[in-house]
């Protein structure tokens, strides 16, 4: 069991999500550091899709009720067992008892803190992960909660795990359309050759960007139609936003393009630079 003394401003009981059910109006959720929750997972003997903790920004303090091992990945954040300074990116032994303090993100925005054995919250559809948006899954972390551990296995072997902090500019791919037409030439040309910047209001539904207004060449209103991870919509203040893990699965805006890849957003702190580059479906 793990007792949570401080649950910071935001810890969620993440895993790699619940996939196959947009159909049904439930989005993917999971951890949007997919990869920084595996690494974490590997090194404390989990299997890939263990939950863990997703630590946004501002840290969390816990006490393992038991004897286990922990890592941090993703973010770079102090971590410190018992307030002693242990080191990231690798498994750290922890006593019964002790107190586990993550503390305030120095490079990025979310860090992952798995234990020996995952957070064994029960399932909800298939998924242990908190959904911000719907609410499916555990609630966010809050003082006093206590949390389930499963069967831990074999700790890595591994020693060190090389880091390095989040670049300050993205440039990622993206895919035009399917509303790219109803966008006029200009506002295509903006979104390709300007630079954006990640929003303060960011969180883990979308990566809101400010630059450029993109202008659109149809007034119509849309019905609602399927949205999926990745996709860029605008909304009437012209200002684009990429829906991220939590997303709603159908909205009314214009999509004017997808993101092949959402995975950079996860540690963008806000003011990152973000540039597209593309072509069309």
């Amino acid at each position: 069991m793990i007792e949570v003394l401080s649950a910071g401003p935001l810890t969620t009981v993440q895993d790699l999500g619940r996939p196959g059910y947009a159909h049904l109006g439930v989005p993917r959720a999971g951890a949007l550091d997919g990869p920084a929750l595996r690494l974490a997972n590997r090194l404390v003997g989990n299997p890939p899709d263990a939950a863990g903790l997703e630590v946004t920004a501002g840290g969390c303090v816990l006490r393992l009720v038991s004897a286990g091992t922990v890592a941090l990945t993703g973010a770079h954040a102090p971590l410190s067992v018992n307030g002693r300074p242990v080191g990231l990116g690798l498994p750290v032994p922890v006593r019964a008892g002790a107190v586990v303090r993550v503390g305030r993100a120095v490079h990025g925005v979310r860090s992952y803190l798995a234990v020996g054995g995952g957070i064994a919250v029960e399932p909800v559809l298939g998924s242990r992960s908190t959904d911000t948006l719907s609410g499916l899954g555990p609630a966010p972390l809050r003082d006093g909660d206590a949390l389930p551990v499963g069967v831990a296995g074999e700790p890595s072997t591994v020693d060190f795990v090389p880091w390095q902090p989040p670049p300050a500019s993205l440039r990622l791919r993206i895919t035009l359309g399917p509303r790219a037409d109803w966008f006029t030439p200009e506002a295509v040309a903006a979104l390709l050759g300007t630079a954006y910047t990640v929003s303060p209001v960011s969180n883990r539904v979308g990566a809101r960007l400010s630059g450029a207004a993109l202008t659109r060449a149809e007034a119509a209103e849309l019905p609602s139609e399927g949205v999926v991870l990745g996709a860029i919509q605008v909304p009437a203040s012209g200002q684009p936003l990429i829906f991220l893990a939590d997303h709603p699965t159908t909205g009314g805006y214009p999509v004017i393009g997808v993101v092949d890849d959402v995975t950079p957003l996860a540690q963008a702190v806000p003011g990152t630079t973000v540039n597209f580059h593309g072509s069309q479906r």
